[in-house]
Order: structure tokens, then sequence, then C-alpha cells
């Protein structure tokens, strides 16, 4: 039976699109690391097989025989002691198995970008798939790999006849954060009343289950080459954090930090990240808080046909997933 295969379907936006395109009808085969956390995917009627991004001699036998093949898979952390490993799974592991399912007659490919790949405006507007970039003006070791994995999907694409289709999810948040994501942090710390303060820049949120719709319609619809935003609405944090609290019922962090005075404790907190403590401000976190990452999606809603929903659906729908969980644990 042909399948679809799908990477990172343990992790949160990956396994929303394994539950869209099981909901759709597709046979699914999931690519799962060796000893990973597989709580996201119990019980979904797929096979599993065991592989690694950085291991590309897993990649060949997981990919026989997939008619298709949704890469969603990658190492999303804001703060990286090794920048070399992060690059290795997104930018090498990205190119190894595009290059695996192309030799495997794969016919189909979606690989999951995110808009840190993509430009922006430095007038605070919304940036669309052609606002330019380049990669000096990428900030960040995760957003320099996305970056890179995008331009090498690119590449393949146009050289080597890869027939990959590319969506840049924005910020997604909802159900099964189980790790969580940066973001789902931070929702997750103010619905619980621990964050005081915050530096506020600008963000895109939308639900994972929409980003996962739009995964399914650019394999269904999407034109080969093409990348497609798939965002919802525009926030500052501040009003993000204060929709947060109201769903909550709490009262929204208040203070609001300048950054320039932020980067001697950004240094301090790179120092101790060095002995293991997870630092809760770096200086790319702080230099990525003053571009606005606002984003349009009429692309994907002109050529795919995306309509996500409401984002206050998105920000109900994660408070309630991480005030079950903190109360399940307590």
């Amino acid at each position: 039976m042909e399948r679809i295969l799908v990477t990172g379907a343990t992790g949160f936006v990956g396994s929303a699109v394994a539950r869209v395109l099981l909901a759709r009808g597709h046979a699914l085969r999931l690519l799962v690391r060796p000893g990973s956390d597989r709580r996201n995917v119990a019980g979904l009627a797929a096979d599993l097989v065991e592989g690694d991004l950085r291991d590309p001699a897993t990649l060949a036998p997981a990919v026989a025989g997939a008619s298709a093949l949704m890469h969603v898979a990658a190492d999303y952390r804001l703060w990286v002691p090794d920048p070399e490993a992060m690059m290795q799974a997104n930018v090498e592991g990205t190119r190894a198995l595009l290059r695996a399912a192309r030799d495997a007659g794969v016919g189909r490919i979606v690989y999951c970008s995110s808009v840190a790949a993509l430009g922006l405006r430095s007038d605070g507007t919304p940036a669309d798939e052609e606002t330019p970039v380049s990669e000096s003006g990428v900030i960040g070791t995760y957003k320099r790999s996305k970056y890179l994995a995008e331009q090498e999907v690119l590449r393949l694409v146009r050289e080597e006849n890869v027939p990959a289709v590319i969506v840049n999810p924005s910020t997604p948040i909802g159900p099964r954060d189980i790790k969580p994501t940066p973001t789902g942090k931070m929702i997750r710390d103010v619905a619980l009343g621990r964050m005081p303060a915050f530096v506020d820049t600008g963000l895109n949120i939308v639900h994972v289950d929409d980003v996962a719709e739009g995964h399914a319609l650019a394999l269904e619809r999407g034109r080969v080459g093409e990348r497609y935003i798939l965002g919802g609405e525009n926030f500052s944090l501040g009003e993000l954090f204060a929709a947060v609290a109201r769903e909550a019922g709490r009262r929204p962090p208040r203070l609001r930090l300048p950054i320039g005075p932020l980067h001697p404790l950004a240094v301090a907190c790179e120092a101790l990240a060095r002995v293991g403590i997870e630092p809760v401000v770096t200086r790319e976190t702080l230099a990525m808080a003053r571009k606005k990452m606002f984003f349009t999606s009429v692309k994907a809603g002109d050529e795919l046909g995306y309509s996500p929903r409401p984002a206050a659906l998105a920000i109900r729908d994660a408070v309630g997933w991480f005030l079950r969980g903190e109360a399940e644990a307590a």
C-alpha cells in the first residue's frame, strides 16, 4: 500500500499534520527518532519507522514505497550550545531526506519551513513570500538553519528535479505542545501567572490545526517550488499576553522592559547556559525582538484555499490545553 511519510509527527506541528492526513483517509508512515517521546502519536492508526535526520542511512528505508512526503521535523530551539548539531539536522538532514525521497520515486513533497526563513519589512507592515531576505539579515542559529534549509530545498527543486512545495508556518499555538515550544512556554507562563515582565515585539498567531490543514492543502494544490505562508493574525506581544491572561482569568504582565539595558543580563544568561541552566534571555532573542514578525497569508488563501480560524480560538485552545495539563500534574 502506498503511504505518506510524515517526519516530526511526535512533535507539535507534526502531530497535527498527521491527524489532518488521517482524517482525509491517507495511510501514514511516521519517522520517529529512537527513544523519542511518542505521546503525541499514541493511538494513531499509522506505521512507525525509526530513523534520524542526522543518520542518512536510516532515511532511504523510511521513504521506500511512499507516495508522498511531509517533512515537518526540525530542531526548534532558540538557544543551542552546539549550533552545528542544529545545522546538521535542519539543513543537511533535509537535503539527505529529500534526495532519498526523489531517488525512491516519491511524487509529492511538502517541506515545512518557517516564517523565520523569510524577510521582514522595516516599517512593521506584514511581510509576504516575496519580501527580500538574505543570510546576513537572519538573526539566530535556528532562523539561519531554516533559511539555509529552505534555500537548499529551492535549489533541489531547480537543479535536481525534487518535487517540493514549501510552507512557512508563522507562530502556531494550540493543543499537544508537549515540549513545549518557546511560544508555548510563554503562553503557559502567562496563563499560570509566572511572567511578571516582558520585552514587547510582534508575532503572527495561528492555530496549529490550521497550519496542519495548510500542509494538506499544499499537498493537494500547491505549486512545486512555491512558498506559502501559513499564518493567522498579527499581535504585539503585549496584546497576545493580555488575551492569554483574560482567557486564563489572570492579570496580564504589565512591566514592559526596554531592550538595551537587558544586554548585560543576556550575556550572563548565556554564560550560565554553558553549564546547563536554560537562559531566560539571550542576545539573539533581544535582537529578534527589535523586529516585528508580522505576515500575510493572502497567497495561501488565493492558491490553496487556506482560511485560518480567528486567533482568539487558537489562544483559547492553547490556554485550555496548558491549564488542563497543569491540573493533571498537580
